[in-house]
């Protein structure tokens, strides 16, 4: 009977702690999401109570921020999502082709100074982006790229994100070497075990990379403000700032209501190769 009476105590202690744990998680995932809620609440707001009023739920619900905020003050914001669009889109197949390239050699191929490269490599991860943003702006002046999308497109073909690499290398590793023995018995050579046997196996690292450039693409505001200037080519982030006027009266609702849109496709990106985000995390950082 006493057994019994322990085992009824410890599993209700047990239900008890379990019930706790996910009223906390509850309550940090509202607290988190909170802002989201405002912003979505604020969208369907006039000006004058997106601020008034601390509730969440719009009374009157206003549509028309929607459409406001999409005609733009002239430049639709369609535009700032095409514009978007192509940069992120050509910096995730930059960093895919170059950094697993890098990653390759660093990983897989045995050359003269590897580790004296791969050293340096690593050493550019802890270089602030601002001390660079003076001579990378001079160079592509001199190229005349200013004011396109090149100085924000053209370096992720050349495999300047060290973090993507080493993530790559690090998964690349994890391989087994015996891989590309057989393939070099069978006549392959590096490209050949580079995109047939290499690349296919790498597809969480490559999953999580396409992810993370293209969130912090999307979301990128001071790289594009420093280089474009004509508004037909300006991305979101720039397209929502239009929206503040710091002379006059900004158009809050609208620009609420097109950071909400601006939102779906990050979601739908990363809810399309979460699965592979997952277990690239989660399977990368383990090995040597």
């Amino acid at each position: 009977m006493t057994t019994n009476l322990t085992g009824i105590v410890g599993a209700k202690k047990g239900k008890g702690r379990k019930a706790l744990s996910h009223f906390l998680i509850i309550g940090f995932g509202m607290l988190m999401l909170y802002p989201v809620l405002w912003m979505i609440g604020s969208s369907f707001k006039d000006t004058a109570q997106i601020f008034s009023e601390v509730s969440l739920i719009p009374n009157p619900v206003v549509t028309d921020n929607y459409q406001r905020g999409w005609e733009g003050a002239g430049i639709g914001f369609s535009t700032y999502f095409m514009n978007s669009t192509i940069v992120a889109v050509l910096a995730v197949v930059g960093n895919l082709i170059a950094c697993s390239l890098a990653a390759y050699a660093f990983a897989r191929l045995d050359f003269r100074l590897r580790r004296v490269l791969f050293g340096a490599m690593l050493a550019t991860i802890m270089l602030p982006y601002h001390v660079v943003i003076v001579p990378q702006y001079i160079l592509f002046a001199q190229l005349d790229w200013v004011n396109t999308f090149l100085p924000l497109v053209a370096p992720k073909f050349l495999a300047v994100d060290s973090f993507f690499i080493f993530l790559m290398v690090q998964f690349m590793r994890g391989l087994p070497n015996e891989l590309d023995q057989a393939a070099r018995v069978d006549g392959a050579g590096p490209w050949q075990i580079y995109w047939r046997i290499i690349l296919p196996l790498t597809i969480p690292a490559l999953a999580t990379t396409a992810i993370f450039t293209f969130i912090w693409t999307w979301n990128d505001f001071f790289t594009p403000t420093i280089y474009l200037s004509d508004p037909r080519l300006y991305t979101v982030p720039l397209g929502l700032n239009s929206f503040l006027d710091s002379t006059g009266e900004s158009s809050w609702g609208p620009m609420f209501a097109m950071a909400v849109l601006s939102l779906g496709p990050l979601f739908g990106f990363f809810l399309a190769g979460q699965k592979y985000l997952t277990s690239g995390i989660a399977t990368t950082g383990l090995k040597g």
